[in-house]
């Protein structure tokens, strides 16, 4: 069984890369890649643990970018630890979270509700680790602020919301070119949750390589809906759990959403071709 996207303690995940490992080989799968945000931090100590586990990694990552003020998920897949450029704009992008996250620390102790500022310090950054969001909802809920994750992002950090702080960063085509500049592989992640099918097609000859058509936030029609685009564009189809670890506040589809075989096949074929 594949699984291309999940999510560990790099990011916003709850599991460390051992124990992601561990709960991927008692799911039954054997390729996996994890796909934290704007960070590839987590991939050397992921590729140890799967070696012994006999689970094949393809490394990859999800980054944000923003189209018209919206937040668009890009995944890219294939691309290594320690490639100039895209390190370089993975520290830009890591350095506006950090921006981003100190402006709704500022704005919930505005409101009152303030929480533990650090949330990993200088020492996190360094290492790589990626801040977002979850990582405050899940300090609100710690604080008593927010009854679980879900109640801390509706009463406070979802757009339109009192603490919200907006994103900047590049767009979805130039992040694409970033990771196929890299060797990578990108592909449009979850489009079912944005309602922005008509970026596909122009994203498509930017060099999109797949759309992200398996995930737990789509139904059966919305899979048989984003494998009929990919085929329309010429693209390929990736998927996966989305898993974030045990209490995370999302659908735990470990094991039960994944990619098959041959379209795994297919998208790895377009390797060499962007």
């Amino acid at each position: 069984m594949i699984d291309l996207h999940l999510h560990t303690t790099a990011s916003d995940g709850l599991s460390t890369p051992d124990a992601l490992v561990a709960r991927t080989a008692a799911a039954g799968l054997t390729t996996i890649a994890v796909t934290d945000h704007d960070t590839l931090a987590a991939i050397p100590a992921v590729r140890q643990a799967a070696a012994q586990a006999g689970i094949r990694v393809i490394p990859g990552l999800e980054i944000t970018a923003v189209q018209n003020g919206q937040d668009v998920h890009v995944l890219g897949y294939f691309v290594e630890p320690g490639d100039p450029e895209l390190e370089r704009f993975l520290n830009a992008q890591r350095a506006d979270r950090r921006r981003r996250v100190e402006e709704i620390l500022e704005r919930l102790a505005g409101m009152g509700m303030p929480v533990e500022s650090n949330l990993g310090g200088d020492a996190a950054e360094a290492a790589g680790r990626a801040l977002g969001r979850p990582i405050v909802a899940r300090a609100l809920v710690e604080a008593g602020h927010a009854r679980d994750i879900a109640d801390a992002f509706e009463r406070f950090l979802a757009h339109g919301r009192p603490a919200f702080v907006a994103r900047r960063g590049a767009s979805p085509a130039e992040v694409i070119g970033v990771l196929n500049r890299a060797g990578g592989l990108a592909s449009f992640a979850h489009p079912g949750k944005l309602g922005l099918d008509g970026l596909i097609g122009e994203l498509a000859a930017a060099g999109l390589a797949a759309i992200e058509a398996f995930h737990p936030d789509h139904a059966a029609k919305d899979v048989a809906k984003y494998r009929r685009l990919a085929a329309d564009l010429g693209l390929a189809v990736t998927g996966g759990s989305d898993f974030h670890g045990p209490g995370a506040g999302r659908v735990d589809a470990l094991g039960d959403v994944v990619l098959p075989a041959e379209e795994l096949a297919a998208f790895e074929a377009r390797r060499g071709r962007t």
